[in-house]
């Protein structure tokens, strides 16, 4: 049954972190079209077509980089539970695979132990960071975007992954497989 909700959660967060990277990926094309449409409609080259496109506001979209910035940091903590269940982290096992089965238990559950850590560590630091740009009240530069709301999204991401890596090093140090 805890099983069954920790993978719900995984790829609940996996799904929100692959929306958001689609969405992403369109906010960059039309940015990128904005921007190649612009320099065209400026060149004089569509004559008086070109100029409709300038009095529209045709271009690029204002603050894209900073957008792709939050946006990418919530997916790659989004992405973490559902690779930390399934086992999917890059591994280099040019030594391990000769070892016997009891000193591989011993490994993986040492690294996820490790991992639940690591990921206790770093969403203490986003909580505390996003107090920080809290209080301060920072913003963007272009659009003006609170910088906690891209540490907030990320620290819910975060304490997903926390609980899940949690999960899998008790599982592990158990002797099952998350």
């Amino acid at each position: 049954m805890l099983h069954k909700v920790i993978d719900r959660l995984a790829r609940v967060m996996a799904a929100l972190g692959g929306l958001v990277l689609c969405a992403l990926v369109l906010i960059v094309c039309i940015s990128i079209a904005g921007r190649e449409i612009n320099s065209v409609a400026h060149s004089g080259a569509l004559g008086g077509f070109g100029a409709w496109l300038l009095s529209v506001g045709l271009g690029p979209i204002n603050g894209d980089f900073e957008l792709v910035e939050a946006g990418i940091a919530f997916a790659i903590f989004a992405f973490l539970p559902l690779t930390q269940l399934t086992g999917s982290h890059a591994t280099v096992d040019i030594f391990t695979n000769r070892l016997g089965p009891s000193v591989l238990h011993v490994l993986e559950s040492f690294w996820a132990v490790v991992m639940a850590v690591v990921m206790i560590l770093i969403t203490w630091r986003l909580f505390a960071g996003m107090h920080d740009k809290m209080r301060y009240g920072e913003t963007t530069y272009l659009i003006q975007f609170p910088i906690w709301w891209a540490y907030a999204a990320s620290f819910c991401a975060a304490v997903t992954a926390c609980i899940v890596s949690i999960y899998c090093a008790v599982m592990r140090i158990a002797g099952k497989s998350p």
